[in-house]
């Protein structure tokens, strides 16, 4: 059967959507709409994702008729207007304005009911119109969000009277969501500065010619010139020049990185001293940047638990409150005779105290702060879900070659065992190993390129590449193999010269390759790979950070996985493994305790994906790599893990900070209402005060270092 094909979702920025219930209320507007397939809300940098055959124009209408402004993500970089950009602060300011006049009447000058009421009325009307337009459509669709449970409460308190106290709660309201709309706003501005990274435009070499062309009509084979302290436009391949480049927003590195003929350049990054001309290879909506920001706002749709949590108990939580709202308000006067007044205000008070604001926001803005600072230091983390694991982990799991070491193997021995010269080893090793792709062959192959040995013309056929053990193939007529000890003992061509170079050379914490043919074995050939110049330390930093073990795995012997073992202060080793023993060691190790893989990308795959957080290392440029890790880090530098485990823990303790007060500040209003000892104001101050303080709490993520 054919695989139905999925249509692409468009993209809306919506604004004054901040919460689930502006969330519930589109819902239940666009899915009347037959056309749309799917929607994803992305509250926080108010996005909305929808997948339909519809026209865009359909959906803006729908999302205009449900109370808000939109537009498509092609129209939202327009400049706003003056009336959009400063009329929240405007109306907000004026209704400040009445009400302190009113106040200042009524109880400081002894004013008449005739001069406050008006004061009164138009500040309610210049900071609840809007609330009000909201509010009633929630009422229409059965919606209640915080606009109408305000607007009940508002018109309750006029209906009883109550003109002072319902002027004080829409300006304390309005002010609340003017501060927070500028809170908020620094998150998305967060966001932001990350597609500011790269310029509009783009130096093209066309001919003879340079002309500045914006960035999206360049194509990928164009040659772009960037000059010194300009920022580079578009990912690439430089192909003359030399320089130094800042790749600090690409992949968090402090230092800056020298280019050359051949060397890869990323969008968003700055050229520092040279000319460069760089063959474009992605286009800008390809770019290793574009990826990012992708990944990032993506990420904030992702639910972490502690947000699944708080939707959860909002969801009981505010009908649970109007329904005691709606008892407060009848039994006592019907019941029990008590005034009606006094009882229908204490319900009013409920009405206000059932708005979930702060426990709804507390979470998503302190998650989009940390995810944003990970970002702008070469950290990719896929949603919160993956964050809040990685606060609880204990164990981490290394891989060994290209994560703890820097891949770039080099040949250190060749030692001959018969009459075989030096020149004819690399030869025959070589033209074996260019099929391969394990890091070993890329040191033999580079050997063969420094010595100038041609492997290009010489013949090879039945090539097999052994996982785990080694590569063979006949090669100018002859059968040759070349794989680590258990492979040649395994083909009987292990001999007592062979263990005397083998334990020699792994004690010098060198990895060993036998050379043989169907007949002898020819030679021993000894590697070694670099360890990363930060791994002790890194290794030292993850100890200090509550981390209860660090395990290397590797295919190597394990003579040389214990010596690294001992260098970095690794705490367990297992050496000798196999791809698919790696992912029979992590299923191992998950069994009892939570772990998190390191590894380098796609050959730690099945270990990544088994892992309870797989982070990808050194990703930058590698779209498959950072699409199949949970948590990328764009550069090499292991010491990033030890700030990405202090930023978990931080962002979980400041969820768990604001879910209590956030609650807390309810109940304590819940039970102060009922007896009668909180007003309006005092409500809608501790609850929008509460909402503001976990905004605040939630944004000093964003400072950290």
């Amino acid at each position: 059967m054919k695989e139905k094909k999925q249509n692409p979702y468009s993209t809306f920025l919506v604004k004054g959507m901040c919460c689930s219930d502006e969330e519930m209320i589109l819902r239940k507007r666009l899915s009347k709409v037959p056309e749309i397939q799917d929607m994803k809300f992305n509250l926080v940098a108010q996005k909305l994702y929808v997948q339909h055959t519809t026209t865009d124009e359909r959906i803006l209408k729908e999302i205009e008729a449900a109370g808000f402004k939109a537009n498509t993500a092609q129209t939202q970089v327009v400049e706003q207007s003056f009336y959009d950009r400063y009329s929240q602060t405007i109306f907000t300011s004026l209704s400040g304005l009445f009400w302190a006049g009113g106040l200042l009447a009524q109880y400081a000058l002894g004013a008449g009911t005739n001069v406050t009421i008006p004061l009164f009325v138009f500040a309610i009307v210049l900071g609840g119109w809007r609330i009000a337009k909201r509010g009633v459509y929630a009422i229409r669709t059965l919606s209640l969000d915080m606009n109408a449970l305000m607007t009940i409460a508002i018109t309750g308190a006029v209906a009883i009277g109550e003109w002072a106290e319902a002027a004080t709660v829409v300006f304390l309201f309005s002010l609340a969501l003017l501060l927070e709309t500028i809170s908020t706003g620094r998150a998305r501005k967060a966001i932001r500065s990350l597609i500011d990274l790269t310029p509009p435009t783009a130096r093209v070499k066309r001919g003879a010619r340079e002309e500045n062309i914006p960035v999206q009509d360049v194509t990928i084979g164009e040659t772009i010139i960037v000059k010194p302290g300009d920022r580079i436009a578009l990912d690439g391949e430089v192909i003359n020049g030399q320089s130094s480049v800042n790749q600090a927003p690409i992949t968090g590195e402090s230092r800056p990185v020298e280019k050359k003929q051949g060397g890869q350049v990323f969008a968003g990054t700055i050229n520092l001293r040279g000319m460069l001309e760089v063959r474009v290879t992605a286009t800008s909506e390809n770019t290793t940047l574009a990826h990012i920001i992708h990944l990032v706002e993506d990420a904030q749709s992702k639910r972490a638990p502690a947000q699944k949590f708080v939707d959860k108990f909002a969801r009981i939580y505010t009908p649970a409150v109007l329904a005691l709202a709606v008892v407060v308000a009848a039994f006592p006067p019907l019941v029990l005779g008590l005034p009606f007044t006094e009882w229908f205000y204490r319900a009013l008070v409920l009405l206000v105290i059932a708005c979930p604001c702060a426990l709804v926001i507390s979470t998503p803005i302190t998650l989009v702060s940390a995810l944003t600072n990970a970002a702008r230091n070469g950290i990719l983390i896929k949603g919160g879900v993956y964050l809040e694991a990685l606060a609880s982990i204990r164990t981490f799991v290394f891989d060994k070659t290209g994560t703890l070491t820097e891949g770039s193997t080099r040949i250190t021995d060749i030692v001959p065992l018969n009459s075989v010269s030096k020149k004819d080893i690399i030869t025959i090793a070589a033209s074996l190993e260019r099929y391969s792709e394990h890091h070993i062959a890329g040191a033999i192959m580079r050997t063969a390129i420094e010595e100038d040995i041609p492997v290009d013309n010489v013949s090879i056929d039945k090539f097999n590449a052994v996982t785990g053990k080694g590569v063979a193939g006949i090669v100018n007529g002859k059968r040759y193999v070349i794989g680590n000890h258990s492979f040649c003992e395994e083909e009987g061509k292990c001999t007592p010269v062979i263990h005397h170079e083998l334990d020699r050379l792994e004690d010098e914490g060198k990895t060993v390759l036998i050379l043989w043919d169907d007949v002898q074995s020819v030679s021993v050939i000894g590697v070694a790979d670099k360890l990363r110049p930060n791994a002790q330390e890194a290794m030292l930093q993850l100890h200090n950070e509550d981390v209860n073990a660090i395990v290397m795995l590797t295919g190597d012997n394990e003579k040389t996985a214990n010596d690294i073992a001992q260098q970095l202060g690794i705490d367990a080793v297992r050496a000798n493994l196999l791809p698919e023993d790696k992912l029979k060691a992590i299923e191992e190790l998950k069994s009892n305790t939570k772990v998190a893989m390191v590894g380098d990308g796609i050959n730690d795959a099945p270990a990544l994906a088994a892992s309870d957080v797989g982070i990808a290392m050194g990703t930058a440029g590698s779209d498959t790599a950072i699409e199949t890790a949970d948590i990328a880090l764009m550069g090499d530098d292991l010491t990033k893990l030890a700030y990405l485990k202090r930023l978990s823990r931080k962002t979980v303790r400041i969820i768990k900070q604001n879910v209590i007060l956030s609650i807390g500040i309810k109940l304590v209003f819940l039970a102060l209402a009922i007896p009668g000892y909180a007003t309006l104001w005092m409500a809608i101050t501790a609850d929008e005060g509460a909402a503001l303080i976990v905004i605040a709490n939630g944004l000093r993520l964003l400072r950290m270092r």
